[in-house]
């Protein structure tokens, strides 16, 4: 009856060690201890799957935790007949799709995986969103489509595994399962609990998941009672499930088999006629079939519709009152949620700070609390994004800091996902540095294709919130916690990589480049040095990332616009360490020019401390009286005839 299963198995075996020995490197031993595993689910009518489809709701989503065992993902897809044995052979080539941790290169991979103990999260948030179409389509439907995750022993060492399991037990999420492989062996030594299956089931049975043990993990009739275990319960079993699964690392080979210090390391080509001997008669034409998901009118499609991303609606923040950037994220959220009905938001327990609330009592179905839980958070939001929803996510931006491997991981698997990071730099005041998000821009810039922006004012958030669904990449919206004055109208309009000229005359003596709070205190030193009869052009950057290059070189050197006057002297202010934020920006503009301009960067130079938003932005020398006093320098100590790049520093000093 098992006889066509245990053929592919050989299969599998024969290509993950093919494979990996003919690229010289690879994870063959984590491979082939969850062949059997992996071949039953595939193969025997418990995996959905549609090819041909393969982004449609209906299936059923496979993500690969354990990203190391690549091969053995090709090789099922290779068993299935969808890929060839030039595909297989092709493993690790620069040229080929088959990489070594699985990408989405590879058309039937949703998520890049390889960064250990984040596959879980990325389930629960498929999940969910599978769960969430579904009850927006308001269609009956027999069998929900499950996530099933495949995860080493190894990793569930990492925390993030433990935030995914509570809050897959708090959503009860029944539709996903993860495959928990303990073959006890990691990269260097035993794990921490070994073959120590009792453990494991205890634990995660503490997390609220139904738990299901196979003892012999290369038993295909016992793991076959496991999976039919899962498709039998009844959908009122409301708890994830969690199969352990005892296996032998290196399985199927005997100089492999439960031998340390083989991770990582392929067969080599001298022993692998003896490995391949093992396996004996292999069918290299097998092939096996996998489950197409049944039609269900109206959950075809993974798209959930057009997201409409025009002009904002007005809202109408009076001229010159007081409103914070964040509370404008929250009613942005709000707005355009009614637009779309893709677009999701998750928050880790800071909504009634960051805003996201707002969205919450207007569309609670789409609302999704992730409780103080950042890592796990954005990669929930990738799973959400993979499906077709576009989440926007919330917090204080010095906690997600603590994500940024997470962030890392989501621009290799094309997720659109919206970051805002609320409470940003030392002007939130007396809460101390431990809440001040001073690197939040410098670890955004640092992701390839993202998107920043920094608002100034409500006016300019609420845009921005806006501008960010026109992006398709990571988007990151730094909010402020104290409320600033309106500075722009209501019609005002805002681009990704554009900035707003405050103030400009026609003999301007030094240009300011700023973003967010230190805008206000900018044109506060404006005025300051207006009365003294030093003119001073005034730049609203808000969009960090992409920089308006444009206007930066307009204004400064050579620029292109003649009818601008050029002005030798930079400034730049920001809410944030000098390293990597809006000051290095600016510069890589102008690097060109450093032997004609003077470059003068204002930034949070010390460590801060508690105290009043006033206070702090004095000590840190970004405050008006600062700017005021740099600008004098400037003028002063670097005339025209000599330009040159100048601290902050040693203007303050001079």
């Amino acid at each position: 009856m098992n006889s066509k299963i245990k053929d592919l198995c050989k299969l599998l075996r024969y290509d993950v060690i093919t494979s990996t020995t003919a690229a010289g490197s690879g994870h063959p031993t984590t491979c082939l201890s969850a062949i059997e595993l992996m071949g039953t689910l595939f193969f025997k009518g418990f995996f959905h799957f549609d090819p041909d489809h393969h982004e449609s709701i209906l299936n059923d989503r496979i993500i690969f935790s354990k990203g190391h065992a690549a091969p053995l993902l090709y090789a099922l897809y290779h068993a299935a007949g969808l890929i060839s044995q030039d595909d297989i052979l092709s493993l690790r080539k620069f040229d080929s799709v088959f990489e070594g941790h699985p990408t989405p290169r590879f058309k039937y991979v949703d998520v890049s995986t390889g960064s250990l103990g984040q596959g879980l999260s990325i389930g629960v948030g498929m999940a969910l969103g599978i769960k969430t179409k579904i009850q927006m389509s308001n269609v009956k439907i027999k069998r929900e489509p499950k996530v099933w995750v495949l995860i080493g022993d190894s990793e569930i060492a990492e925390g993030q595994v433990w935030e995914a399991m509570e809050i897959a037990s708090h959503y009860k999420l029944n539709n996903l399962v993860a495959i928990l492989d303990v073959n006890r062996l990691g990269q260097r030594g035993e794990t921490m609990l070994g073959w120590d299956l009792k453990t494991y089931e205890k634990r995660a049975q503490a997390f609220g998941w139904e738990t299901i043990v196979i003892k012999d993990g290369h038993d295909i009739e016992e793991i076959k009672n496991a999976y039919h275990h899962v498709d039998e319960r009844p959908t009122t079993n409301a708890k994830p499930t969690m199969i352990i699964a005892k296996t032998i690392k290196g399985k199927g080979v005997s100089f492999l088999e439960n031998k340390d210090n083989w991770h990582g390391k392929p067969v080599p080509k001298d022993r692998l006629e003896e490995a391949l001997k093992e396996l004996s008669k292999v069918n290299l034409k097998v092939r096996g079939t996998v489950t197409k998901p049944k039609l269900v009118k109206g959950l075809e499609l993974r798209v959930l519709g057009k997201t409409q991303n025009s002009q904002p609606s007005t809202i109408n923040y009076k001229p010159g009152a007081m409103v914070a950037t964040r509370e404008a994220y929250g009613d942005a959220l709000v707005t355009l949620g009614e637009k779309n009905p893709n677009l999701v938001v998750l928050d880790a327990e800071t909504s009634n700070s960051t805003y996201a609330d707002k969205f919450k009592n207007n569309f609670p179905e789409r609302y999704f609390e992730m409780y103080i839980a950042e890592q796990n958070m954005i990669s929930v939001a990738l799973g959400f994004s993979k499906l077709g929803f576009i989440p926007f996510i919330s917090s204080f931006a010095a906690f997600l800091t603590r994500s940024f491997d997470q962030i890392r991981m989501a621009q290799y698997s094309n997720g659109n996902v919206k970051i805002c990071g609320s409470h940003a730099g030392v002007s939130i005041g007396s809460d101390g540095p431990s809440q001040m998000a001073l690197e939040d821009i410098s670890m955004m810039r640092s992701i390839l294709e993202s998107t920043v922006f920094y608002p100034s004012d409500a006016v300019s958030a609420y845009n921005l919130v806006y501008q960010s669904m026109s992006t398709s990449s990571l988007t990151y919206i730094r909010t402020t916690r104290e409320k600033t004055p309106i500075l722009y109208s209501s019609q005002e309009k805002f681009t990704v990589g554009g900035s707003k000229i405050l103030k400009q005359s026609k003999n301007d003596d030094a240009v300011i480049f700023t973003a967010g709070i230190t805008v206000h205190e900018s044109l506060k030193a404006y005025e300051e040095l207006k009365k003294e009869g030093i003119n001073v052009c005034v730049v609203d950057l808000y969009s960090i990332k992409p920089i308006d290059s444009l206007t930066i070189h307009n204004l400064v050197g050579t620029g292109r616009d003649l009818s601008l006057p050029k002005i030798n002297n930079v400034i730049v202010v920001e809410d944030h360490y000098p390293y990597g934020g809006l000051g290095e920006a600016v510069m890589s503009q102008i690097k060109d020019l450093t032997s004609k301009i003077s470059f003068t960067h204002l930034a949070v130079n010390k460590i801060p401390r508690s105290g009043t938003p006033e206070e702090l932005l004095a000590y840190e020398k970004i405050n008006a009286a600062a700017i005021v006093k740099i600008c004098k320098g400037v003028l002063q100590y670097a005339p025209t005839s000599l330009k040159k790049t100048v601290t902050a520093k040693e203007q303050l000093t001079a």
